[in-house]
């Protein structure tokens, strides 16, 4: 690994942190894209390598949030283990599956979630006081099962897309568990690491992880994504989904156009 290979990865590496920090989303946003066309990274050792990075990156972050009290992981423990399932048998999908499908797959999906967030964020009757439950759960056991199933949907979708489940555990915190923002990025950012954790072996079996260059990229974006969730944390809840809601949506179209440009040339 050349010294300028390893600039390019800390430089992205703080870049993902910021992102992770800011919307309690996946590192893949970011990474996948960016070491595809600089580092050369085929699109499964990018996926694999992010989601190393979502391992180490999300646990700084979630103590951050932890120490502004915005984390509620017993809620949420369900939907990570859910997760845990599905991401392995996401995984193995995965390998048979074509990178350009892959990347855009994801792209599409990241504009689709950025408009949902956004137009939380533009909805003023959307506080933690006056919005209302998409989803009223009648016993804790039936709310353990619905956790369960959507996360082992989650975990399916970080196996194949490499995704850590952050954006879809968003959407499932936010409007069917009713989760303020702030607490919902910070509760986020833990299920990301539990998820990535077992997606992460499940590339790694296939060979499609660079170590060097996932802990790099890792520890690079865990100094950064600290001081943006200091902001997060700080900021007014309908702002922040403003922000969210825009990153994601950037984001997405910028994956969608590189993987339509790589199927062009």
């Amino acid at each position: 690994m050349t010294v300028s290979m390893t600039i390019v990865m800390i430089l992205i590496g703080i870049f993902t942190g910021i992102v992770i920090g800011l919307t309690g989303a996946s590192g893949v946003m970011v990474v996948v894209p960016l070491v595809s066309m600089f580092l050369d990274f085929s699109i499964h050792e990018s996926i694999g390598t992010s989601l190393m990075v979502d391992i180490i990156a999300p646990l700084a972050i979630s103590y951050t949030y932890y120490k502004h009290g915005n984390v509620d992981i017993k809620s949420g423990i369900w939907i990570a283990i859910g997760s845990v399932l599905g991401a392995q048998l996401g995984a193995t999908f995965a390998t048979g599956m074509p990178e350009v499908g892959l990347g855009g797959a994801f792209g599409v999906f990241l504009v689709i979630m950025g408009v949902v967030i956004w137009k939380r964020g533009l909805n003023h009757a959307s506080t933690a006081k006056s919005r209302k439950k998409v989803v009223k759960f009648e016993t804790q056991t039936q709310k353990i099962w619905v956790a369960l199933i959507l996360g082992f949907a989650v975990g399916l979708m970080t196996g194949i897309l490499g995704a850590g489940g952050g954006g879809v555990v968003l959407l499932i915190l936010i409007f069917v568990l009713n989760f303020a923002l702030h607490i919902a990025i910070g509760t986020s950012s833990i299920i990301i690491a539990i998820t990535a954790c077992s997606g992460t072996i499940g590339y790694a079996l296939h060979g499609n992880i660079r170590p060097l260059a996932g802990l790099i990229l890792g520890f690079s974006a865990a100094g950064s994504g600290m001081v943006s969730a200091r902001f997060a944390n700080r900021a007014n809840e309908q702002i922040l989904a403003k922000a969210v809601g825009i990153i994601f949506i950037i984001l997405g179209i910028i994956m969608s156009w590189i993987q339509f440009v790589g199927a062009i040339d």
